[in-house]
């Protein structure tokens, strides 16, 4: 889009390639493979010299129309959209780093991030050292002459831990890297660390973005130069996002703005509402002014979005444990499920869940109690939310 719209109408309108039938929503292209004219064609276009469609692994165009239209919102040259979440993260790591490489990496990114770059990615010659999201100090102190990457999810999962986004970038260029931020609780709509420094965003499709559940998919953003070598990856690796997904995560971001809104309006009012509760030990939101990193989440942030987790307060005859899952299970209508971003509200028990393949001991440094619940707001209404909730004013 040449003229400079409203986030709103990018959100609608950007990335649309209508077919000569006219159509005005975009048409799936559930195919495999696509014609040439003629041998040179085909030439041209597996050699690079025209561009065009060859093979739905690495080209097809809804998945074109849906990475064209997340780069337009995040205000980056180029996406590579990808499988899942996590295989974007792998496609960018497999796509900038090299065996002897070093990242550096928040010990508070999701769990399964972590399994990846301590049991798999290690194995394959890569260094990782984990260093806390918020100490910037740690940041420096890890980064050597082989390092590549900076990698950071603000705000973290599930504590909603905030970086300064600005000064990890400074630090990463400084020692020679980039900055990879994974955008996946605040989406472009509330966060745009582009803006901010860094020089790559990592989504998980999966969550906000398609925002009801249905489909897997990823994407990696940020300049042409950058992405060449992670599309490279994707094209022979196979990492690839299918069509049908493309299009559903293309109808999830046309209402992205209003539901993120209405996401976060919901998880303050519930977060400050968990806060008055005499079960519950501490609130993390980002949003709240209790907040270790408050003002600087507000700097980054136009809202607090909408994840919030909180500590259970055990009873007399519970362990932390216990207590978290006695309410999980209390609860009536929020669906118990370590999945986010749906329309649904959903708690889940990180200890055991999504954090549970890391070890305890790096579960206690990352913050993450066993009486520690997540909910990712959905869009009920917030009143039928703290009436599910009401094992803890009991």
């Amino acid at each position: 889009m040449t003229k400079q719209y409203h986030p709103e109408t990018i959100s609608v309108r950007a990335g649309n390639q209508p077919t000569a039938f006219g159509e005005n929503s975009e048409a799936i292209f559930l195919n495999s493979s696509f014609r040439f004219e003629n041998a040179a064609q085909a030439a041209a276009r597996f050699s690079g010299d025209e561009p065009g469609n060859i093979y739905s692994r690495f080209t097809n165009p809804t998945v074109t129309v849906f990475q064209d239209k997340l780069a337009a919102m995040e205000g980056a040259e180029q996406c590579v959209a990808t499988a899942s979440g996590m295989s974007a993260i792998l496609a960018c790591v497999m796509g900038l780093c090299s065996a002897g490489d070093h990242v550096v990496a928040s010990r508070s990114i999701f769990g399964t991030s972590v399994q990846l770059f301590t049991n798999i990615l290690n194995r394959w010659g890569l260094e990782v050292s984990l260093v806390s999201l918020t100490n910037a100090d740690e940041w420096q102190a890890a980064a050597t002459s082989k390092t590549k990457l900076f990698f950071a999810e603000t705000p973290s999962n599930p504590l909603t831990e905030v970086c300064d986004i600005q000064e990890l970038a400074d630090i990463a260029h400084k020692a020679g890297a980039h900055l990879v931020v994974d955008n996946c609780f605040c989406t472009p709509v509330i966060q745009k660390p582009l803006d901010l420094g860094a020089d790559v965003i990592i989504h998980s499709a999966t969550k906000y973005i398609d925002g009801q559940g249905r489909c897997l998919g990823g994407a990696v953003l940020g300049s042409k130069a950058l992405m060449e070598p992670v599309y490279g990856f994707l094209r022979t690796a196979g990492v690839t996002m299918s069509a049908f997904n493309a299009w559903v995560f293309l109808k999830g971001l046309e209402t992205l703005p209003i539901r993120m809104e209405a996401h976060a309006r919901k998880a303050l009012a519930l977060a400050a509402w968990l806060e008055a509760q005499p079960q519950v030990e501490r609130v993390f939101y980002p949003e709240l002014k209790s907040h270790p990193q408050y003002a600087l989440a507000m700097q980054q942030q136009s809202n607090g979005g909408g994840i919030v987790s909180f500590e259970v307060k055990p009873k007399a005859n519970q362990t932390e444990q216990e207590a978290a899952w006695a309410l999980i299970d209390a609860t009536q209508m929020i669906s118990i499920t370590a999945n986010l971003g749906d329309a649904k509200s959903t708690i889940t028990h990180p200890a055991t869940t999504t954090h549970s393949r890391i070890t305890p001991e790096a579960r206690a440094e990352s913050g993450i109690k066993d009486n520690l619940v997540r909910i990712a707001v959905g869009l009920e209404h917030e009143d039928d939310l703290k009436a599910d909730l009401a094992l803890l004013a009991r």
